[in-house]
């Protein structure tokens, strides 16, 4: 099979073996493939993958066909369109991932919506309800209200009625993300929109300072982007006198029975609003397979809105 590979920090297209479905595994045809910051980072040898997942092959969610089912795989049958998240491998002409991390592609979708769909809804219905506990009439701020995760966050959290404010830097993306349900802003200043239930912080350090002063009492921080840096200083008597609390999550190394779960809940409760019209995926822009490296330099080179999709 052709694959996206990291050679030298480099994206290229190889040849490599076509997988083999072990016992409760599915052999899924890719369709189209998303990317996202994990696989920047992966690329630059800064986060590998999980042990059992290709290393030099770069690729968290997919959507595609069901090509040959594995021992014991009975759920979906061949044909079938699915979904899912896996630790990488999936910007390939065929993945293999576990049938109980697969979803069922909404019929609404087309292939790169779905390809672009799991990761980011996952991450963003986790951070916000599993971990936040975010409820309805919660006031929510988005930090990068205008990437994949961010585009997801705001939708979700409409559609469970929070109030949504979110910051992006790119004045020309601001209309656009508005339309999703967010009150946009500059991220300069933004603690004077406050004061937020919760924070889903996809920026990283030089956040957490100002996140402070812009939490409620009782307020949660949810930190799962770092783009912009890895250190930050805390005013820990701000946490304590608001009786706040900062967590972090990934989704990436969880073990199976952790990954099969946020797959159930986003199947029961977030799958069925795409065919309602409720929530959708905006896809910035797609490339073939074949130029999976100009995608990976358009992902880099930021101002965009929503998805980069590698289709195959």
């Amino acid at each position: 099979m052709r694959a996206a590979t990291i050679r030298d920090q480099e994206i290229v297209l190889e040849e490599h073996p076509d997988p083999i479905p072990g016992t409760g595994e599915v052999l899924v045809r890719v369709h189209a493939a998303g990317l996202n910051g994990g696989d920047m980072m992966q690329r630059r040898g800064l986060y590998p993958a999980p042990p059992g997942s290709p290393q030099d092959i770069p690729g968290m969610e997919f959507a595609g066909e069901v090509a040959m089912l594995g021992p014991g795989a009975e759920r979906f049958p061949e044909g079938e369109r699915v979904m899912g998240i896996v630790g990488g491998g999936a910007q390939a002409e065929f993945v293999v991932a576990h049938e109980r991390v697969l979803m069922p592609v909404p019929e609404s979708l087309d292939w790169p919506a779905a390809g672009g769909l799991p990761e980011v809804f996952t991450t963003a219905h986790d951070a916000l309800f599993s971990q936040a506990q975010l409820r309805p009439g919660e006031r929510l701020l988005v930090h990068g209200g205008a990437g994949g995760v961010g585009t997801a966050a705001i939708q979700l959290a409409r559609a469970t009625g929070a109030s949504v404010t979110a910051t992006v830097r790119n004045e020309a993306l601001r209309e656009q993300v508005s339309k999703l349900g967010a009150s946009v802003i500059a991220p300069e200043g933004f603690a004077g929109h406050g004061p937020f239930d919760v924070i889903l912080e996809l920026v990283g350090a030089p956040n957490m300072p100002e996140n402070m002063n812009a939490l409620a009492t009782g307020g949660r921080v949810t930190v799962i982007g770092v783009s912009a840096g890895v250190m930050a200083e805390v005013n820990l008597l701000a946490l304590m006198g608001k009786r706040a609390r900062i967590h972090g999550s990934t989704l990436r190394a969880r073990p199976l029975e952790e990954k099969a779960i946020t797959a159930r809940l986003l199947e029961h409760e977030v799958l069925p609003l795409f065919d309602t019209g409720a929530l959708r995926v905006p896809v910035a822009e797609t490339f073939p397979l074949d130029q999976a490296a100009a995608a990976y330099e358009h992902f880099a080179a930021g101002g965009k809105l929503g998805k980069i999709v590698l289709t195959l």
